[in-house]
Parts: C-alpha cells; structure tokens; sequence
C-alpha cells in the first residue's frame, strides 16, 4: 500500500511552487486555499491584475499550472482546480491585504463583541490603518481598533449605487 501524502502544508507547498509561476504570468495572487465542500476538495487560486482579471485570464493561468500540479502532485486526494478573480467585494485575510487596501472600505466581522465596543460585532468603515497587527476603520466619523486576531472574516465592501 503507497503510503499517504502529508496534506497539513499543501497551500504552502503549492504557493512556494506556482506563485512565482502565475508573478510570471503578470498576475498576483490575492489568495490561494484548499477546502473541503461536502464531499468534493477544491484548490483555489485567487489571482488579481491591475487591470482586472476576466475569465480569459482565468483559463490562461489554469491552463498554466495545471501541468504543473500534476508534475509537482502535492494532494493525494482528487479535487477541482478553480481560477477566479477575488471580484469587486474580496475576502481580506492577511497583513499584507489590509496594507495594500488602506482608504477602501470594509466590512470587519468579529468572533465576539469587544470590550471596548459592547454588543458590536460588525463594523462597516473605511480603513485608515493597518499597525502591528490592529485595524483602525474610520466608522461613522470616529476611530475604531481592532485586533486582526478578533476578526472572523473581513471583506472590501462596493457601492453597487
């Protein structure tokens, strides 16, 4: 019996090999996840462009690194290879996103309500800054700070009006 691959660093592993490949490309990736949905596994790549990605980006980048992953074959399990866009509204996750989106607006959803914010668990504000690991969001005209570590999901927010 062929011994079972290890799975705990898998997006690591895959980032490590094919973020420079998609750099290459011209695209960046905003975001790169394995999951399990009922009982199908998905690796997603979340790739963005100064210009916008549409979904003959998508394909070019699928096409690309799919060769790619069956040579490099870091999941044992079958999945779906999915390429997207993080649209208009994307999850914000890392330092590096809330860095990068400084004067946008989020939505900022917390496990628990703070202390400091009784009975408030989501903040709808522009995000002023991003220090050692804390959130301001300008919200209603006044500051509100918020440890990243807090946070259950983020996301930009657009005004479709």
């Amino acid at each position: 019996m062929k011994p079972k691959k290890p799975t705990k660093n898998i997006v690591g592993t895959v980032t490590e090999a094919l973020k420079p490949v998609i750099n290459e490309l011209g695209y960046s990736v905003w975001d790169i996840e394995y999951v399990k949905e009922g009982a199908d596994y998905f690796l997603r790549f979340t790739i963005d462009h100064e210009n916008g990605v549409n979904i003959d980006d998508c394909e070019k980048v699928h096409r690309t690194i799919d060769p790619l992953l069956d040579e490099l074959d870091p999941i044992e399990d079958a999945y779906h290879l999915e390429v997207s866009s993080p649209g208009v509204e994307r999850d914000v996750k890392y330092d590096w996103h809330y860095e990068v989106l400084i004067g946008e607006k989020l939505e900022v959803r917390l496990f628990a309500p703070m202390e400091a914010y009784p009975g408030k668990k989501v903040f709808v504000g522009i995000l002023k800054a991003y220090e050692e690991g804390n959130i301001t969001l300008e919200v209603d005209g006044a500051d509100c700070v918020i440890p990243h570590t807090a946070v259950s999901k983020a996301r930009t927010v657009f005004d479709f009006k």
